[in-house]
């Protein structure tokens, strides 16, 4: 049934990928897109890829994800689709009238080599671009890369496009978060301001795939970072981006074209890539970590400190994005349990999975690393060296079912569970959320695996 007939017998490929552990990057261009206040997505090519992007993060948010397409026909797919592009940016404003529209290409625009810069000016020049009214793009070929790639170039864009520097340094601090949930961004900035630090978070989808059910439909909803915001960016007293693989290029970016120094951490997941963020934000703005931050980090360690034994040692295999990975297995290491079968499908370098390896250099155990795998290879992995528990996306659950293996649902996307864009995993207490995961499904197989003797009242 489902995935039982993957073989154990492990075979070298080079050219052929098997159940992808990734998805496009217009999806993440996309997503990181809508964190802009005011925007309107646009898919510059067929309609069937735009309606796919749609629909990924519609499903994994459970909320009406707007966007607008290029509508490539036969024709636009051999003369090109700058009339499409013109025709589409006029139609956008007139008839939605958002702030900005954010055009990531695909497959299609790219292969016939597409100039958007040379299409905008040309819109611009027709006047089909208002006054007060901005367009940004992203070059996004879905044959490079994976949704983390698409969202760092988008985010990107948005200090090529926008960024500005004045001559003076404001006392505020730049956040990229990475490629995380609108609660993650939400714990993010509250954290910042729990430490009396003013910020500008770009991208920033929080109030925007989390928003509340009001009775009125708003295609724009509050949040997102403001164009005004963005273009303040390049006078803050400095950046802190979080996930090299999602947030590097814009940082790097910002410090290139404005001189806005860059610290390029982790991300700020489990207690010390929490501890990382919180002293570099404290370093960055001069500021003192207040008596309320202190509480919630000894309430992590009091709780990590307390269920340790029932952590210690046991066997995890994770698939997801470079970042949270990489974040994941720093924490599950720093709780004594030992991540042996680590894959993403995102490129993501050697310097990556140099990191990796270096996070795992003390598990006494031998530990699996494929950058970039696919699903095949982890259910082979596992088949092979059986885990005590998988972390994953919706997707692994395939897996989980077949070894019998508890599954934390983790990443994107998340189609069957609810609670990823409401309750951060980020932060201190976001480690604590997770942490509680971690033992519900280890408890959890604990006991139903115990015979009437075994069972505990008591853990």
């Amino acid at each position: 049934m489902l995935l039982r007939h993957t073989p154990t017998e492990i075979k070298e490929r080079s050219a052929l990928t098997v159940n992808p552990a990734k998805t496009c990057q217009p999806i993440g261009a996309m997503y990181a897109a809508l964190g802009i206040h005011g925007c309107l997505p646009h898919s510059h090519g067929s309609q069937g890829c735009y309606a796919y992007h749609r629909s990924a993060l519609t499903r994994h948010y459970k909320e009406p994800v707007v966007a607008a397409t290029s509508a490539f026909t036969e024709g636009a797919s051999v003369f090109g689709g700058q009339a499409n592009l013109v025709q589409a940016i006029d139609n956008i404003f007139t008839v939605y009238n958002p702030d900005v529209i954010a055009v990531h290409t695909t497959c299609l625009s790219e292969t016939i080599g597409d100039d958007v810069p040379q299409i905008f000016a040309k819109a611009k020049a027709d006047g089909k671009v208002p006054e007060g009214k901005y367009v940004l793009h992203a070059s996004t070929p879905s044959y490079v890369g994976s949704h983390v790639t698409g969202f760092a170039n988008m985010t990107k864009a948005m200090v090529d496009y926008f960024a500005e520097s004045n001559g003076r340094r404001a006392k505020t601090v730049n956040l990229i978060p990475g490629y995380v949930e609108p609660s993650d961004m939400t714990e993010i900035r509250r954290i910042a301001e729990l430490m009396g630090v003013p910020t500008i978070m770009f991208p920033d989808t929080a109030k925007v795939l989390n928003g509340p059910l009001t009775g009125k439909y708003r295609m724009f909803p509050e949040g997102g970072v403001t164009i005004e915001e963005l273009k303040k960016s390049g006078s803050s007293v400095g950046t802190i981006a979080m996930g090299r693989t999602a947030s590097m290029p814009a940082a790097r970016a910002l410090d290139a074209k404005c001189k806005v120094p860059c610290e390029i951490l982790g991300l700020p997941l489990g207690l010390h890539g929490t501890d990382a963020f919180v002293d570099t934000l404290r370093r960055m703005a001069g500021v003192s970590v207040p008596a309320a931050l202190n509480l919630e980090r000894g309430q992590l360690v009091d709780s990590i400190s307390d269920w340790h034994q029932y952590l210690y040692g046991k066997r995890v295999a994770l698939v997801g994005d470079p970042d949270q990975v990489l974040a994941l297995t720093r924490f599950l290491v720093a709780l004594d349990m030992q991540p042996v079968h680590i894959i993403t499908g995102t490129p993501a370098g050697k310097k990556y999975e140099k990191s990796l390896r270096e996070a795992v250099a003390g598990v006494p155990a031998d530990v699996n690393i494929k950058v970039p795998g696919d699903m095949l290879l982890f259910h082979q992995w596992i088949k092979n060296a059986p885990v005590d528990l998988i972390i994953g996306n919706t997707y692994a659950k395939y897996i989980a079912k077949d070894e019998d293996t508890p599954l934390i649902r983790y990443g994107f996307p998340i189609y069957d569970r609810l609670g990823h864009s409401y309750f951060a995993t980020m932060g201190y207490r976001g480690a604590l959320r997770l942490l509680e995961k971690l033992l519900d499904a280890i408890l959890d197989r604990k006991d139903r695996d115990a015979d009437d003797i075994d069972m505990e009242l008591v853990m």
